[in-house]
């Protein structure tokens, strides 16, 4: 059967296959094998388990989540995050560098431009120390802040089209 998802409910849906194939391998475990005495009437005590039913399900599962996350790695490399000239693959590339570099630049932006240094850090001496910035701080706050704003667009942007653009995906039931 066919159906159609945005990258958002794809990712629901896939959680949620992926959950049921970690119970029922939790409960296959369980019950594929069990602990008996010699004295005990193992009929009685012996968990229900049917093995070709199970492995058609865990097959039937597998094959469904192979199934969609085919169809979003397909989406993923097709579809363009508007306003960004990039796929929603690159995004996903690029959204880590942009946060990489705000976290470098909150850094440097928040530095003054010579401040003493921590003396414990050095060898006991008369001298006192500074770390001096050697880039103009205002140029690393006016980068902090566009890296920043960029990343907040291209998030907007990546949500925007994982929740409104959609795909066709088969799964049989």
């Amino acid at each position: 059967m066919k159906y159609k998802y945005t990258s958002s409910q794809a990712a629901k849906v896939l959680r949620g296959l992926n959950q049921k194939r970690t119970d029922l391998l939790a409960l296959e475990a369980k019950s594929s094998r069990f602990v008996a005495a010699l004295e005990e009437d193992m009929e009685s005590i012996r968990p229900p388990y049917d093995f070709a039913a199970v492995q058609a399900e865990i097959g039937a599962l597998e094959k469904k989540i192979r199934a969609l996350k085919h169809a979003i790695s397909v989406f993923n490399l097709t579809t363009e995050v508007p306003g960004t000239g990039m796929t929603i693959d690159e995004v996903l590339v690029y959204l880590p560098q942009l946060a990489q570099r705000c976290e470098k630049l909150r850094g440097m932006q928040a530095c003054l431009p010579k401040e003493r240094s921590d003396a414990s850090s050095y060898n006991q001496s008369n001298f006192i120390e500074y770390k001096i910035a050697n880039y103009d701080i205002d140029a690393a706050r006016a980068a902090y802040a566009a890296a920043s704003n960029e990343l907040s667009r291209v998030q907007l942007a990546l949500d925007k089209a994982n929740m409104t653009n959609t795909f066709e995906v088969e799964l049989e039931d």
